[in-house]
């Protein structure tokens, strides 16, 4: 595993440069900030025959941060609001990716 080009997690989730500010809202009632990455890449998906575009939300943040933070928890991000759908991908650099989807409404 590469290790990461930098020392400091402070420098590399700077918001003066890529990083932004969301708001973490914990079912428990907590909420809390946290620096981050936001990121939406585009997806081409493929099941058979049927092909569906679409986009995947993520946040790229501390891994210390969210270490209580689970499915069903919503962040706010850049003013939209956005379901957590797992627990987070720690990638062993102290760095976690949270799996974000728009919320769902009920009917």
């Amino acid at each position: 595993m590469l290790s990461p080009g930098w020392e400091n997690l402070d420098e590399f989730l700077n918001t003066d440069e890529f990083a932004v500010t969301a708001e973490l809202q914990l079912q428990a009632g907590a909420t809390r900030s946290l620096d981050g990455i936001f990121d939406e890449p585009f997806l081409d998906t493929n099941l058979g025959e049927y092909s569906m575009d679409q986009v995947a939300p993520r946040f790229m943040c501390r891994a210390a941060d969210v270490a209580d933070v689970g499915r069903g928890d919503v962040l706010i991000v850049l003013g939209r609001t956005l379901d957590i759908m797992s627990a987070p991908m720690a990638d062993g650099t102290g760095m976690a990716t949270l799996r974000l989807t728009e919320p769902r409404g009920l009917s």
